[in-house]
């Protein structure tokens, strides 16, 4: 029994003076589905911090081939194989351009200092590894390009359309899918020679497939929503609603996608380059400078040290910030 000293009486209670406007509105903050995500990115470290690391590679990429003003293929024998050595971090064993208790700078009479040594043929290291990781960041972005305006296109064409046109352009994808990206590139340099051309047209003729895919799964389950049968009944069409009703609110998973496919082509034109079948010297890129210094590796380890560190950063980096951005879009993933 509830005793009389505990009794919930009127008199306990101040009224508010609130109008009717004041008392309906929203007294939590207005926070959008973009700007939630993008504070759940922030908030995981890993992601953040692969962002940061990425965007100092892309800016070396820029400027590190113009820093001390060599070219790519300037050569000069007289300094080949100089190990790293940088001007005032000589007490660091790994900057000191001694090799095997050698001041090897001092033995051949060389003034510059080469932050990544050189190579066997005299080239500054530093510019090629660069200029290299610019070609990776090229064709990282040529990826991306071909996910989202061919990949996103076909799918979103062929999971809204369905039917006839469905079946058509699935077995299309089948077809290519099942010739593999090796063959790929070698049919494509029977026609033309090896090179950025050769694989860029390889990643465009592949690599969207799995965003199609995506995207055509996005269309069969949004298609039928409330949302997209009020849009047609105002008389929208076809291509308003996939372009401004389906695809933004697909946008997330293409996203997600997107940020996965990266490492994928990065990885792929390393691979290509580091068997001989990518980008030739005197271009470089870190597929190929992985490749010419893995045959002095017993000898001169620096000439493969830096553009695996470089190419392993990428696709690290970029995994785990698509793995931030999946978690951020979608919150059944969130940590």
């Amino acid at each position: 029994m509830t005793s009389s000293n505990h009794d919930i009486t009127k008199d306990l209670f101040t009224l508010a003076d609130l109008g009717d406007t004041a008392a309906d509105k929203i007294a939590g903050e207005s926070v959008s589905a973009w700007k939630d995500a993008l504070r759940r990115f922030v908030t995981n470290k890993g992601a953040f911090i692969s962002m940061i690391i990425i965007a100092l590679i892309v800016f070396f990429a820029i400027v590190g081939p113009h820093f001390f003003g060599y070219d790519i293929d300037n050569q000069d024998v007289s300094r080949a194989n100089l190990p790293p050595k940088i001007s005032g971090l000589e007490w660091i064993p790994a900057f000191s351009g001694h090799e095997n208790g050698v001041d090897v700078y001092k033995e051949k009479n060389v003034k510059t200092a080469y932050w990544f040594g050189t190579d066997q043929l005299g080239r500054d290291l530093w510019t090629r590894t660069w200029h290299g990781t610019q070609i990776s960041l090229i064709i990282a972005l040529i990826a991306t390009l071909a996910d989202v305006l061919i990949g996103v296109v076909y799918g979103g064409i062929s999971g809204y359309f369905g039917g006839m046109t469905d079946n058509v352009m699935q077995r299309i994808i089948e077809i290519i899918a099942g010739i593999p990206n090796l063959v790929w590139i070698i049919l494509l340099i029977l026609i033309m020679q090896p090179g950025l051309l050769a694989i860029t047209v390889a990643i465009l003729a592949t690599s969207w497939l799995s965003m199609a895919r995506i995207v055509r799964g996005e269309m069969l389950k949004l298609k039928n929503q409330e949302f997209v049968l009020a849009s047609r009944t105002l008389g929208a069409s076809d291509r308003r609603i996939i372009f401004r009703h389906l695809i933004p609110n697909s946008i997330g998973m293409i996203i997600i996608n997107t940020m996965f496919s990266v490492p994928s082509a990065i990885f792929f034109e390393a691979f290509l380059s580091f068997i001989g079948l990518g980008i030739r010297s005197p271009q470089s890129s870190l597929g190929s400078l992985i490749n010419d210094g893995y045959q002095m590796l017993q000898i001169h380890p620096y000439q493969t040290l830096y553009p695996g560190i470089i190419i392993s950063l990428l696709l690290i980096c970029f995994n785990i910030m698509g793995d931030g951005l999946r978690d951020a879009f979608d919150p059944k993933l969130r940590r």
